[in-house]
């Protein structure tokens, strides 16, 4: 019997969901006794004419990476959705849009104008930017359009799964992988991890206070944490309470507070307006300018409860740049559905 064939591929990502596969160490070897990977150009010299030769359907999935800006990331979407069986959005940039989705606060104007311009490491004596079409001597040359905003894989293509985590647990591939051969996955639209917040695993539980609340707010250099201690109770911004389990808690047993990478659970509809309300409810004080004060504390609040979900949040960009409305994206994107339930 022939192997169950599978393709990955990166859009707009950092790389880290690639390394992720090969951080499957000698499980890896299981990966690929398994299936087998007819697409992966990161790591092998694959061309787009391996997928264009594949029937419709071939593949029994794509694990898609990274959130769409070009052109050219769409097209592959939408060739590797047409030859899949299964699309899996590998990753919180696919899923949410990731640390490239932060771009959607700017303008595409003002991020071309800065990058080859405004930038003080760069030295661009003309200002001039990639042209898509130019002709030359030998030729006519092109480039993918650089899009107006970041979406999400969903919003370009029908996604099956979603893979979570920046970058997703090795523990969680190898069993989304072995899922997949074994005819064990569930239903579409699920997220492949739990569906409980990460508060639930976390070793330091047991120190959280039943009464949180917190007086001030400090950025992790600020401070050197209690290695035992709840991090939210030193007043760290964690955002556990708000996000999806499935990580192990790697950042906490590192003593570093949790950014969010692993997503909401099905229950939430807006990731970053739950965490900035998880972190809202620790503030006792109703005094209109403490409460001020203690804001003034977390830097940059879009980067902190958003780091990993505009392109996704009711938000989406910034309001008076170009992109659909909140009402909008929320009838068009409805939430994904979880593997199993829980507690949020």
């Amino acid at each position: 019997m022939s192997k169950p064939k599978v393709a990955f591929y990166w859009c707009a990502s950092c790389g880290g969901c690639e390394e992720a596969v090969v951080d499957l160490n000698e499980v890896v070897l299981d990966v690929v006794e398994a299936v087998d990977i007819v697409f992966w150009p990161v790591a092998m010299d694959f061309k787009v004419s391996d997928v264009e030769a594949l029937a419709d359907g071939e593949l029994a999935a794509a694990f898609i990476n990274g959130a769409v800006r070009t052109s050219e990331q769409a097209e592959m979407a939408e060739l590797l959705r047409r030859k899949a069986g299964a699309i899996v959005a590998f990753g919180a940039c696919a899923w949410l849009g990731g640390i490239p989705g932060l771009a959607n606060l700017y303008s595409r104007d003002s991020i071309l104008e800065f990058v080859y311009g405004g930038s003080p490491s760069v030295q661009n004596g003309d200002g001039g930017v990639p042209q898509e079409l130019i002709d030359v001597p030998e030729g006519r040359m092109t480039l993918p359009h650089f899009d107006e905003d970041v979406r999400t894989l969903d919003e370009v293509i029908d996604v099956d799964y979603y893979l979570p985590g920046c970058p997703p647990p090795a523990g969680l591939i190898a069993q989304a992988v072995m899922a997949l051969v074994e005819g064990r996955l569930p239903e579409k639209g699920s997220v492949l991890a739990p569906d409980v917040a990460l508060c639930a695993e976390c070793p330091r539980a047991v120190t959280k206070p039943e009464n949180l609340t917190v007086e001030r707010f400090y950025r992790p250099y600020e401070i050197v944490a209690n290695a035992e201690t709840c991090l939210l109770a030193q007043g760290l911004v964690c955002l556990g309470p708000s996000t999806r389990s499935g990580c192990g808690a790697v950042c906490i047993a590192a003593n570093m507070p949790c950014t969010g990478c692993m997503g909401p659970t099905s229950r939430v509809i807006d990731h970053g307006a739950k965490a900035l309300a998880a972190i809202a409810s620790l503030i006792e004080t109703r005094d209109p300018d403490e409460i001020a004060v203690l804001a003034e504390q977390i830097v940059d609040p879009v980067g902190t409860f958003y780091r990993y979900s505009v392109p996704a949040s009711l938000l989406h960009r910034r309001v008076g740049t170009k992109g659909g409305t909140a009402t909008e994206r929320a009838v068009a994107h409805p939430a994904p559905t979880s593997t199993t339930g829980g507690e949020s």
